[in-house]
């Protein structure tokens, strides 16, 4: 989770899942691999059940999986140094495409590994706003207010990407010319900047959809830190409180160590700024700076459509035991206040959540490097970050003496959260640490937003 160099940034960790049939076609149903494993799935169950052939039953389920990689920021890092928590998918059906189809009356269409989409092939601003009560604030709510993304190295095509996702989807210009976006280094120039990393790019693109996508009338200040270490990307979040942000998104992470207490007043200690920082995606366990104590920890779930009034159900996010939204107790960080769960006497991951899985993930435009073949769906909790920093901005200005990770534990039980009941991100000897309940747990917080009343003051 801390990553190398960019002298290596694409090498990268695949995922392929085979079995029986049967087997694959429960492992979708127990994960919750959205609508397009769901439906499929199903039709795989039913043919199973006319004792059909076999191999016609795994194609089918083989094709309902998603499947996913590492983006090329996101290998596993040295000590002292953060990977990205965004993941790509390069093949199958999402359930962004499955409902098309469905709509359509069609039969879906099956990605193919890094083949590029003339199209988006997951969620859009108007599904993340639904899914989200998001719809009124995003349209009235978030002039006058910036949100940071910070993230390593340089993007070349941040602008161009930005401004071609908006233009698809209808939303307003955001530009370096207008004001609306602004790029720099840990610095603050805005011409010394970083060298570029095709796998940090697509990661970039990814936070700025997002920020796009739930706060449309928000200013985007992107800060890129020199390379991805502790202490440059601390230096980066700095940058951008520096620069007048009071919503700072980090979808980035490493293993716990003995320094996160001082990194934590060195780099993440700032009142009256909603700092976000993504769960992880390797399952149950803590990562940093989600163990922040002054940061909005923000797990991941799965995203998919429902008959029911909300329109929409979510699960917690889990692909495998490696794979799946990350959470946990800190082993270092001290439990903030207005944490009271009983079971972890020190920080507990998360606070809050939204959606992060690849099968239910979210369009990205991407053109930069290797991993930039245009639109793609991403998820990692690196989703879910810049979305819930964006509720925050939707929300309005924190209080100058606030600690904004502190609102959603004010609105616990409230209609303005979904709770997350279901699912798991792993096994773990406590047992809300790593499986959804009713009320807080681990791996979602809270819940997911509903409105925007639970991230204000």
């Amino acid at each position: 989770m801390r990553t190398t160099t960019p002298n290596s940034p694409h090498i990268r960790g695949r995922w392929r899942h085979v079995g029986s049939a049967a087997a694959a076609t429960a492992a979708l149903l127990a994960a919750g691999l959205g609508t397009a494993a769901h439906a499929t799935a199903a039709t795989a169950t039913t043919t199973v059940a006319h004792q059909a052939d076999t191999k016609a039953v795994a194609a089918q389920v083989a094709k309902a999986h998603v499947r996913y990689e590492k983006a090329g920021c996101g290998t596993t890092p040295k000590k002292g140094f953060a990977a990205c928590d965004a993941l790509r998918v390069t093949g199958g059906t999402t359930a962004f495409m499955e409902r098309q189809a469905a709509l359509k009356g069609v039969t879906p269409k099956t990605l193919k590994p890094d083949a590029a989409s003339a199209s988006p092939t997951g969620y859009g601003p108007s599904d993340l706003q639904s899914a989200y009560g998001l719809t009124s604030a995003a349209a009235s709510d978030g002039s006058g207010e910036t949100v940071a993304i910070v993230d390593a190295y340089d993007d070349p095509n941040a602008a161009t990407d930005l401004a071609t996702y908006r233009s698809h989807y209808g939303l307003s210009a955001c530009t370096t010319a207008n004001g609306c976006f602004t790029k720099v280094s840990q610095t603050g120039s805005t011409t010394s900047l970083p060298a570029a990393d095709s796998g940090w790019a697509g990661e970039e693109s990814l936070d700025l959809d997002m920020v796009s996508a739930i706060c449309p009338n928000c200013h985007i200040l992107l800060v890129e830190a020199k390379s991805a270490s502790d202490a440059n990307l601390g230096t980066a979040v700095n940058e951008a409180v520096k620069l007048g942000a009071k919503f700072v998104s980090n979808s980035y992470g490493g293993s716990e160590s003995s320094s996160d207490t001082s990194y934590d007043t060195s780099y993440y200690k700032h009142a009256g700024v909603a700092i976000t920082a993504s769960a992880g995606d390797e399952g149950y366990g803590a990562e940093y700076p989600a163990g922040s104590r002054y940061v909005t920890a923000v797990g991941g779930t799965a995203l998919k459509t429902s008959s029911n009034s909300r329109g929409w159900t979510e699960s917690v996010w889990k692909t495998s035991s490696t794979e799946g939204t990350g959470s946990g107790c800190s082993a270092y960080d001290a439990k903030p206040t207005w944490q009271t769960d009983t079971g972890c006497t020190k920080r507990m991951i998360s606070d809050v959540s939204a959606v992060a899985d690849p099968a239910t993930g979210v369009s990205v435009y991407d053109s930069y490097g290797a991993d930039g073949t245009g639109w793609n769906t991403y998820g990692g909790t690196s989703a879910s970050s810049p979305i819930i920093a964006s509720v925050y901005a939707l929300a309005g200005t924190p209080g100058s003496g606030d600690y904004p990770a502190q609102y959603p534990y004010a609105a616990a039980g409230s209609s303005a959260l979904n709770d997350v009941t279901s699912g798991s991100n792993g096994s773990c000897s406590t047992s809300y640490f790593c499986t959804a309940r009713s009320g807080y747990d681990g791996p979602t917080g809270w819940g997911t937003p509903e409105g925007t009343d639970a991230f204000t003051g």
